[in-house]
Order: structure tokens, then sequence, then C-alpha cells
């Protein structure tokens, strides 16, 4: 199976959420003692996503079908991001902090919808949404931090779960390890984050894109 058939005939959501088929692992999720989270953890994550004001990380995004591809991730608040797969992925995920883009530079489309209609606008806006709709899980480790983020009112809107790894040299001394995405069609989607960099200097112009349906050349 080619990477590509990981997108295909997938929901734009889904593929915005972005990854994922494996599940986060149980150690996080079904273990037998369950560690609750400690008082305070909801409103550190809070703290550690607005503290992030620009990141560059390493992610891989794996389907239910345990197909995986791999890129590098950028994010500058407010509310941009960006997803570079790598070569021979013909796809590209930006937001420009109002709205999500899906460019397909295969068959020269582009797919938009705002970023509040995405799983990943707990990402981006985490005032807005971890705070609000956002609420701690248990895991099986002291040192994780699990939280789920869902508008009860808004099913279509999706489910994210953040995973936090407690350590100090991150922002508000967590790190964002991974996440979880149910969109409203339950494609779930997994990315998993490594060689996180804060503070790295992210122009604007990264979260810009060349629009297909005027040029057939990828931008580099």
């Amino acid at each position: 199976m080619s990477t590509l058939s990981i997108f295909k005939n997938r929901p734009v959501a889904s593929a915005l959420a972005l990854a994922m088929a494996v599940g986060v692992p149980a150690s996080f999720y079904a273990a037998p003692a369950p560690v609750e989270a400690a008082a305070g953890d909801l409103d550190k994550a809070v703290a550690a996503l607005r503290g992030i004001s620009t990141m560059k990380a390493d992610f891989v995004q794996t389907d239910r079908n345990g197909q995986a591809v791999s890129g590098v991730m950028t994010l500058k608040r407010p509310g941009k991001i960006r997803f570079e797969y790598e070569k021979g992925v013909p796809l590209l995920v930006v937001s420009n902090g109002k709205s999500m883009y899906m460019i397909d530079y295969e068959v020269n489309q582009v797919q938009r919808w705002p970023i509040k209609n995405s799983p990943l606008g707990a990402l981006l806006d985490p005032s807005r949404d971890v705070k609000k709709y956002g609420r701690l899980i248990p895991t099986s480790h002291d040192d994780v931090v699990s939280i789920e983020v869902r508008d009860p009112k808004r099913p279509e809107f999706g489910v994210i779960t953040l995973i936090f790894a407690r350590d100090a040299s991150a922002p508000g001394g967590l790190r964002l390890t991974h996440w979880v995405a149910l969109d409203s069609q339950n494609h779930r989607t997994t990315v998993r984050l490594s060689n996180n960099r804060y503070g790295v200097a992210v122009a604007d112009s990264a979260f810009r894109f060349r629009d297909p349906r005027r040029s057939s050349r990828r931008p580099g």
C-alpha cells in the first residue's frame, strides 16, 4: 500500500485532524490502577500550550490500518500551524490563523474549513477549547497528563485527546508528546511528536501556500 493510500477516500476533517489509526497505547488509558491527575493539571496544560510562541517538531502520522507517514510540524501563535509531509506525499496542511487548508498537489485541489470545526482547534486555541471543554483522563503514569477536549453541543467538531509528559525544560513544565483525534465520522488519527524545538524563528510566510489551481508547481 502506498503512503498516499492513507489519505484516499478519507473525509477532509479526518485528514486535517491528521493521522491516525493507531490509538494511544493502552498504558495511557486502560491501566489496572489509573493514576488520578493532580489538581491543577488542566490549568498547567493550558499554560503549557499558551507558553508556546513558536515550535517545530518532527511528527509521525499513523492511520487505523497502521500505515504511517512522517514530516515536520511548525506552529506559531496565534493559530498558525503547518504540516509538511515527507517527500513523495504531495499533501500540505496549513492554518493561517483563521482557516485550515488541505492542499492536494496530486489532483490540484484545495479544501478549506474554519479552525473551530477541526479537533486541532484545541491545540491552536487553548484558551477557547482546552479550558472550556477539556477534562482530565486518568493515566497509568504520574508523569503523563491526558486531556480530552470535546464540545458536547457540537459533536460534528470531533474529539481530540492531548497527551503531555512532565518536562521541566518545556513551556509550563509539560511537553506535548502526541494527540489522538476522532472526527465526526469516527476516523481516528494519531500524531506523535519528537525533537520538539521551542522559540525558533518562524516567518509568517511559512503559513502561506501556492495554490495548485493556479500553478502545477509545488512550493519549494
